[in-house]
C-alpha cells in the first residue's frame, strides 16, 4: 500500500508558475500508473503561465475561485468543479479570488517535460 502525504512531498514553481506538488507519477514510484496527480497552488491575484500538453488534463478545484481558459473559452470554477483540457489546447488559469486557488491535476498518460509546451 502506499499513501502520499502531501507534506512530504516537495514544492516546486513548475513551468507554468503554479506551485506544484507530485503525489503520484509513474516515473518517480513504483507504481504502476498511466497517470500523474499533482496538487498545485495559485496565489490570489495571479495567473498561470498560458501552455499546453500534448495529453490530455483534469483540474479538479479544492479552494478557491478561479477563471479558466482553454483556447477561446472563458469559464468561472470554484470547489467541486471538474474541468477537462484536451490534449494541445491552449490554457491557463487566473486567481480572481480572494484566497489561494487550489485545484489537483490530473494528466494522462503521465505528464512529462517534452509533453508541455509554455507560451
Amino acid at each position: 500500500m502506499l499513501v502520499q502525504k502531501l507534506n512530504a512531498c516537495p514544492e516546486f514553481l513548475a513551468g507554468d508558475s503554479t506551485h506544484l506538488r507530485e503525489l503520484l507519477h509513474p516515473d518517480k514510484q513504483p507504481l504502476e500508473l498511466r497517470y500523474s496527480l499533482a496538487h498545485a497552488t495559485l496565489p490570489v491575484g495571479e495567473t498561470s503561465q498560458p501552455h499546453s500538453l500534448k495529453t490530455s488534463e483534469v483540474y479538479y478545484i479544492l479552494s478557491g475561485r478561479g477563471e479558466m481558459h482553454i483556447e477561446d473559452e472563458t469559464q468561472l470554477v470554484e470547489p467541486g468543479d471538474a474541468v477537462y483540457i484536451p490534449p494541445n489546447a491552449q490554457q491557463f488559469i487566473y486567481n480572481c479570488g480572494s484566497e489561494p486557488l487550489v485545484f489537483i491535476c490530473i494528466v494522462d498518460p503521465a505528464w512529462r517535460q517534452e509533453d508541455e509546451t509554455v507560451y
